[in-house]
């Protein structure tokens, strides 16, 4: 096996020894010029996030995958009240430096960020609700990032039961993934617009699939761009220098930049099952969706949607985790 293929971008660790695959930095610089800013989101995107949130009557969320802070100024601009965190300090930066320069809006002057990550979620330094979120959201293939280090999806139902006990009863998790049973199949990654983000920067993405006894086990995704050079810029110490480490003059010029990524392949009916198990007795159901649309037969959508609702019961306030913790404090 080339180490070289299938090593993850980064081998810097973050809080609490998870994989920070952008702990270098410079996944984060060039994956943030690939997000671009709220508007980058495509109108579908939003509309679709937004609506499933207010259809369930949520209000207050936490965004456990807060990244450069996309999905959460999105939701910030729609009125939602919201509490990010991230494992990532690298990724988190770009979401506190927004925060700083739209102080002067009450929204963003609210928004609490945190580092955290989600096997830990419930010890993250943010005021949780006395019941709990109304909503987690955990998108843009952000849970793929979480490795099944043991073959058993120990940490995997984890990260899950802990989204669980940050939401409310009633509330819901909203999480994604990659079409990876369209990938492991084809090795490509499904065609067609990228409902998620509108990058023009995006030469190619190189997809290679992990097989460990026959069953894949990862996948790993190498994006190749092309960046003017003038996004690349930033002053350290009074220099402008790239993330490509070459002084760049000609503010026309581009620049080749290159990540990689490396994800854990849920597959569809899998990982529905995984939901329902680490949701144990609080899992009320949950809903499917191909790039936010109903499923059909003739739909292959890039990304699957999960909403999976938590169930109400006469004694989930007092015993839910919050509540418990809350007490010790």
């Amino acid at each position: 096996m080339n180490d070289a293929i299938y090593r993850t971008r980064s081998l810097g660790v973050a809080a609490t020894g998870l994989p920070d695959q952008y702990a270098d930095g410079k996944a984060a610089t060039v994956w943030n010029i690939y997000v671009g800013s709220t508007q980058a989101r495509t109108k579908l995107y939003r509309e679709s996030v937004c609506h499933l949130l207010r259809n369930h009557g949520c209000r207050n969320v936490l965004d456990v995958a807060c990244g450069t802070g996309v999905d959460s100024i999105m939701l910030l601009e729609e009125g939602f009240k919201v509490t990010s965190i991230d494992a990532s300090d690298k990724m988190l930066k770009y979401a506190q430096k927004t925060r700083w320069a739209r102080r002067k809006e009450d929204p963003f002057d609210n928004w609490a960020i945190e580092e955290g990550n989600w096997l830990t979620l419930l010890e993250a330094e943010i005021d949780f609700p006395d019941e709990g979120f109304d909503a987690v959201v955990c998108l843009g293939n952000s849970f793929a990032h979480l490795p099944d280090f043991d073959g058993n999806h120990s940490q995997q139902r984890l990260a899950l039961r802990n989204f669980c006990d940050a939401l409310k009863p009633g509330g819901v998790l909203l999480v994604d993934h990659r079409n990876y049973d369209a990938i492991i199949k084809t090795g490509l990654a499904p065609s067609g617009a990228n409902i998620y983000y509108n990058s023009p920067y995006v030469d190619n993405i190189k997809t290679s699939v992990l097989r460990v006894d026959g069953l894949p086990s990862m996948v790993t995704l190498d994006y190749n761009l092309q960046v003017p050079a003038r996004l690349l810029k930033r002053k350290r110490h009074g220099e402008t220098s790239t993330t490509t480490g070459d002084a760049v003059d000609d503010d026309n010029s581009t620049v080749a930049s290159h990540f990689r990524l490396s994800y854990y392949p849920h597959q569809l009916r899998d990982f529905e099952v995984l939901l329902s198990e680490s949701f144990g007795d609080s899992f009320a159901g949950s809903e499917v969706l191909g790039d936010f649309k109903e499923l059909s037969d003739d739909l292959t959508p890039a990304y699957y949607v999960h909403v999976v609702k938590k169930g109400v019961s006469d004694d989930t306030a007092s015993s839910s985790p919050i509540s418990k913790r809350r007490k010790l404090a």
